[in-house]
């Protein structure tokens, strides 16, 4: 693919960073390969959190091909970018046609970066995954890699005021070791991702400057206040209804 933009962006955030004083814990890079298809399957705890994860293949001198919802690419300034990113659209309506896109990335040797639990998670837990990630590591035959970023939620999330442009924050990717799937349980196959991020926020959490206790931003079963998955849940689910009546409401 020829990234004529890509790549100079690259460089932009990376001086934007350093201006911005922001500090980065890096581990496990290496697995993420320098040639080959593979697929990134990152948790999401921030609306920016896709900017911070391709720089964890930035070592093995790769670019992530992220699956974004496809509203994003029909924006008139985010859309065009998205575009020369070659990143993915998804419907989530309708999702076979970015699924067999993501396949064909992969196995043409992109690394495709995907967000399994699909929507933040409030609880800065890793919510339960969708089988996406498998069966498109599965179908490509590429190795999957759970990554794990922290810090983001800092600088913008749900439910609380965003502090994009705040000095100093500290930013953790944490990159395990590739998982190899059939995809014939895709459910287990999915859960041993899930076990696999999971033990990496726990490293994030136990590793960052700052202690968990007390902090809005941190799980529960940290000391954080960050609501419970359950009390989680509950606030996705209002989340949803409103949306879904929004959109049933005359002019809606």
């Amino acid at each position: 693919m020829r990234d004529l933009t890509y790549p100079p962006v690259i460089v932009t955030a990376k001086t934007l960073f350093k201006l911005l004083g922001m500090r980065f814990q890096m581990s496990g890079t290496e697995h993420i390969p320098r040639s080959g298809g593979a697929v990134l399957a990152a948790n999401h705890i921030g609306y920016v959190d896709f900017i911070f994860d391709g720089l964890a293949a930035q070592p093995s001198g790769r670019l992530v091909r992220f699956m974004a919802k496809k509203e994003a690419f029909e924006h008139p300034v985010s859309g065009p970018l998205m575009r020369s990113f070659h990143h993915i659209p998804v419907d989530r309506a309708n999702g076979e046609s970015s699924f067999r896109q993501a396949v064909d990335y992969a196995r043409s040797g992109e690394v495709v970066g995907i967000f399994p639990e699909a929507t933040i998670s409030r609880s800065m837990e890793i919510k339960e995954l969708k089988t996406g990630a498998v069966r498109i590591a599965a179908e490509a035959e590429v190795p999957l890699i759970p990554l794990v970023t922290w810090g983001t939620q800092l600088l913008k999330t749900k439910d609380h005021p965003s502090d994009l442009w705040g000095r100093g924050k500290t930013i953790a990717l944490h990159v395990g070791a590739p998982l190899t799937v059939t995809g014939e349980d895709p459910v287990a196959e999915t859960e041993q991702l899930r076990e696999a991020m999971t033990a990496l926020l726990d490293k994030a959490i136990t590793e960052y400057p700052i202690a968990p206790e007390g902090q809005w931003w941190a799980p529960a079963r940290y000391g954080g206040l960050a609501p419970t998955p359950e009390e989680a849940a509950r606030l996705d689910a209002e989340e949803k209804a409103a949306r879904a009546a929004r959109r049933s409401a005359p002019g809606g």
